[in-house]
């Protein structure tokens, strides 16, 4: 039997290497975490790119049931075609002619989210409102747009692949050392 100071001096190296197993274990989770982060992000740009043309028909679709819908009672609804009609200076979903077969316009006619000018009411005065429709303006500021949401995607995937390569190399260095460590 050994004599328990020799117990003693052994007893720091095996924690020590069960230490470095829990640490090689949560690097290489935490690479296979990014791995599949990355994956889902992959898959998420690939499907948005496929379907952009549905997405952008059910925009519309939704956009003119929410018209259809529109109250000035200020539901979720209402303030968001609001606030897009009087930030984009625009009118209806292809052109103001797409209040008239609305609820909202046969009893009160065009919101004042449509009007040209600040603090007008146009009522039913077609001169008053914006003519364009919300839905080419929309469309067009997301185009403008995706350039740099592309840029900064490719910019996080290049760090999550920097990262995923970074600890799958120090989860490989421990493995190749961990024997050398004893």
């Amino acid at each position: 039997m050994a004599s328990p100071s020799r117990r003693l001096q052994t007893k720091p190296v095996i924690t020590c290497f069960k230490s470095v197993l829990l640490i090689y274990t949560f690097i290489f989770w935490y690479a296979m975490f990014l791995t599949l982060i990355f994956l889902v992000e992959l898959v998420a740009a690939i499907v948005g790119f496929v379907f952009r043309h549905e997405i952008k028909n059910s925009f519309k679709n939704n956009y003119g049931k929410a018209l259809k819908q529109y109250n000035a009672t200020g539901d979720y609804r209402s303030n968001a075609v609001d606030k897009i009609q009087t930030t984009l200076h625009c009118c209806g979903v292809t052109g103001y002619r797409d209040w008239k077969d609305t609820n909202y316009y046969s009893e009160k006619g065009f919101p004042k989210s449509c009007c040209k000018l600040e603090g007008c009411s146009p009522q039913r005065d077609a001169d008053k409102v914006n003519n364009e429709g919300c839905f080419i303006k929309v469309m067009t500021v997301i185009e403008s747009e995706m350039g740099v949401v592309a840029g900064i995607s490719f910019g996080v995937a290049c760090f999550q692949l920097i990262g995923i390569f970074l600890a799958y190399c120090l989860s490989r260095a421990i493995t190749n050392n961990q024997y050398e460590i004893v």
